[in-house]
């Protein structure tokens, strides 16, 4: 029987393959950074065929490390950064234009324009999203508009529209030899096109943004029985978007469980079970997974936009340190702040505000601020927006959060898991394996296949490495988050519309 099942992790900044032995413990892993490409202010570009690129090499790289082949797994998953945008002629397997990422905002213009017939929240009802840059519909629509060929290739059925899940798994199973032009429900759910209630393509929504069916996927279980494809004779059967693949790698299968992922951005899910909540506080609704014939679960999301970048931003930008890691031991330099705030709106705000017109500030300065200062404060961003989202969580949902689960890159940075426990009230707690993304995409595919036969194999698995409980008092607590809501308010309105 072969033993490990393994994950392609498509990232904003990196690519990876992780192999998973039955117990979820790490068997190999080989990542590799791409370009990030920034053609003016506000566009955030990847080059589809680098990243495919560093995807073969990733996976041939983790098999070598540690002496396997591909008979060795059991299944591949993929898991992915959402609402990137790509679109090629499956013909030749070429991207008409570069993928469009996530964070970027050119497409502000026609969001305004859509919003004029029935406001931001015109499609929200249908697909549980507001109109906003960060999905992936209007950034169709823009490469429709503005890519010459695109819209007349889409409309002969030669332009394939995907997110990069999409991208991964066509490539994947055999690209333009018969390769899988199929997505999930929960990346299908990030682009604004998915109604929640059919798990389909809305056709009203599609006129409107002159988007052609026939250049969208199909959508398919996130843990796919009948598998998507295959490469080198693996069935690749599992695929979620990031997120939502940590909430599986966290194994929050019951509702009310929630966790947090410090990535790039970060992303707080709450599971809300077989029903769509909708938000009355900014949050999206969202699909959260779909295991075969079984009925969907929905979650609350809260999207934040900048958190791990601002420290990429330090680093790249600013050049405060050479490694990103090295930010923790600024900001134990300084007790507190220095009564600064960063507000990191490089791409408008996020959850639970929805301002496109937002950009980044720091408040408060005064000739006593230092570097040590900046870093800790840009630390401090991350918490205190994911107490806004947990705020607005706990309106919508009810629940009164016990304990938060948290993930990615920043959580071994314990200045800043204490400051989340200290500002949000309660303990945070962190897995043995803490790259859940992957481990998610890998318990998908191993559902599908029987390697894992039920959610409870997957719940024996999880395990604390360590929680961090709140210990700042209530009025320290309530001073500081006072303190950081107002100056949000100074980072809005900035760009005029």
């Amino acid at each position: 029987m072969t033993k490990y099942v393994a994950a392609v992790d498509q990232g904003t900044t990196s690519t990876r393959f992780m192999i998973f032995d039955h117990s979820g413990g790490v068997v190999g892993v080989h990542q590799m950074e791409h370009e990030q490409i920034y053609p003016q202010a506000g566009w955030v570009e990847h080059d589809p065929m680098e990243v495919w690129a560093r995807t073969q090499d990733v996976m041939k790289g983790a098999l070598e490390k540690v002496g396997l082949s591909a008979g060795d797994l059991a299944a591949i998953g993929v898991t992915n950064q959402r609402e990137t945008t790509v679109v090629w002629d499956k013909n030749t397997g070429k991207p008409y234009y570069n993928a469009i990422v996530w964070q970027d905002t050119r497409t502000d213009k026609i969001c305004n324009e859509l919003a004029k017939d029935g406001g931001q929240d015109r499609f929200r009802a249908k697909v549980g999203l507001p109109l906003a840059t960060y999905f992936s519909g209007p950034k169709i629509k823009w490469i429709l508009d503005n890519v010459a060929g695109v819209r007349a290739a889409a409309e002969k059925g030669d332009a394939l529209f995907g997110n990069m899940d999409t991208w991964v798994i066509w490539n994947l199973t055999g690209g333009v030899n018969g390769g899988a032009h199929v997505t999930d429900v929960s990346n299908a759910s990030r682009t604004m096109l998915m109604s929640l209630e059919t798990l389909d393509w809305d056709p009203e929504i599609l006129k409107v943004m002159g988007i052609p069916h026939k250049m969208l996927p199909a959508i398919r279980p996130s843990s796919d029985p009948k598998v998507y494809g295959y490469w080198s004779k693996v069935p690749v059967c599992g695929d979620l978007g990031d997120q939502q693949a940590a909430l599986v790698g966290q194994t929050c299968y019951g509702v009310g469980e929630a966790k947090n992922t410090y990535g790039t951005g970060c992303f707080m899910l709450l599971n809300t079970g077989t029903k769509a909540v909708p938000s009355k506080s900014g949050l999206l609704t969202t699909l959260a997974y779909k295991l075969g014939d079984q009925p969907a679960v929905y979650a609350l999301e809260g999207s934040i936009a900048i958190t791990g970048a601002l420290v990429q931003w330090l680093r790249d930008n600013l050049d405060f340190f050479d490694f990103s890691k090295h930010i923790e031991d600024y900001a134990k330099q300084v007790p507190d702040s220095g009564g600064i705030y960063f507000v990191p709106a490089f791409s408008g705000l996020f959850a639970p505000y929805w301002q496109s017109d937002a950009r980044g500030v720091i408040v408060g300065m005064t000739r006593f601020v230092n570097k040590y200062h900046i870093c800790r404060a840009a630390l401090e961003a991350t918490a205190f927006q994911t107490r806004e989202v947990l705020d607005a969580m706990e309106k919508d949902s009810g629940v009164k959060l016990t304990a938060l689960k948290v993930d990615g890159g920043m959580v071994f940075n314990n200045t800043l898991m204490q400051f989340q426990s200290d500002i949000l009230n309660v303990p945070v707690v962190r897995p043995v394996v803490a790259e859940t993304t992957a481990l998610g995409a890998a318990y998908a595919a191993g559902l599908a296949v029987g390697f894992w036969p039920t959610l409870e194999d997957l719940r024996q698995n999880w395990q604390i490495d360590h929680t961090w409980h709140p210990a700042m008092d209530e009025a320290t607590r309530a001073q500081l988050y006072k303190g950081w809501l107002k100056a949000v308010q100074r980072s809005m309105n900035w760009i005029e519309q």
